[in-house]
């Protein structure tokens, strides 16, 4: 029986799921939109939570905390500034779920993840502009070329 087993398994070993957690964190506190599967979204989401009311205290140990369990500065920062500020009147309920259909190969349930009120620019935020691309392209074409 499961009494007071907490968290789903998600068919990995707990070193596997803690890296899992810890990466779609950071992803999503970067993008503020992801697309995984459903049962994936569900065990984000109540971390999710937990990071974001965190980032809400403003202490020096809930920052300690918050580079511990996402190991990555930008995104604590992040938390700290932007989305604390953004949350700050509201007391829960940061994510919200979208059933996003099936994936094509393996018929799982997909979905996406999102914060609320969330910045649609964000999704950008690593994507180059075809211009740059085009004209990095063009130089690095220039030293094969010359090599």
């Amino acid at each position: 029986m499961r009494h007071n087993m907490s968290n789903k398994k998600l068919n990995r070993t707990s070193e596997h799921r803690k890296a899992l957690l810890k990466n779609m964190l950071i992803s999503l506190i970067k993008y503020e939109q992801i697309k995984t599967t459903l049962p994936k979204a569900k065990f984000l989401r109540p971390q999710a939570e937990k990071i974001i009311t965190l980032g809400k205290k403003d202490t020096l140990h809930n920052t300690k905390i918050l580079v511990s369990k996402l190991q990555d500065i930008k995104s604590a920062n992040k938390v700290k500034k932007t989305l604390s500020k953004r949350y700050e009147k509201r007391s829960g309920g940061y994510t919200r779920i979208i059933k996003a259909g099936f994936r094509y190969g393996d018929n799982a349930p997909m979905a996406i993840i999102e914060f609320v009120d969330r910045d649609v620019q964000a999704r950008k935020v690593d994507k180059k502009k075809k211009d740059q691309a085009n004209v990095t392209d063009k130089k690095e074409e220039k030293k094969l070329a010359s090599a």
